[in-house]
């Protein structure tokens, strides 16, 4: 007997709505939170300008998932960058620019709170070092302390 779409769609709907926050893993930071979701959200987001970071996307499932019927856990993917690195990067790797705006990651745990994850700058530029050199390498390596220094914020 073939499962109807109805119950592959609830089978579906569940085992998302049981989803976990990313594990730390190579080249991300991951930094469990006690907050709730819209609260990382928002601090992810008023941190960003202090380090003079835009936010220039913001994209998420949860809020059409709902309109579908369907409820899962909190889950906004935040894009960040400033245009003086986009200006300085795309001098050195115009292919390191497709990586551009850097993503943190936002999702809600199953006990209501919040997890930041994200991957470094460096560790997101790392392909286009040989193209992009020491200079690339700095800029990344700048970018890291402007993520590191949103999440600390984001993150109290």
């Amino acid at each position: 007997m073939r499962p109807t779409f109805a119950a592959l769609a609830l089978l579906a709907a569940t085992a998302t709505a049981q989803a976990q926050s990313p594990a730390p893993r190579e080249g991300w930071s991951v930094h469990p939170t006690e907050k709730d979701y819209q609260t990382l959200v928002d601090a992810v987001k008023s941190a960003a300008g202090t380090q003079q970071l835009g936010v220039v996307t913001q994209a998420g499932p949860t809020a059409a998932a709902a309109s579908r019927g369907v409820t899962i856990p909190g889950n906004q993917v935040i894009g960040l960058f400033n245009n003086v690195y986009a200006v300085r990067i795309l001098g050195l790797s115009s292919a390191a620019m497709i990586e551009a705006p850097i993503r943190m990651y936002v999702t809600e745990n199953p006990d209501g709170s919040a997890t930041l994850s994200y991957k470094t700058p460096s560790h997101v530029f790392s392909p286009y070092m040989d193209e992009g050199g020491d200079d690339l390498a700095a800029a990344a390596a700048e970018l890291d302390a402007k993520f590191d220094a949103v999440a600390k914020a984001a993150v109290q």
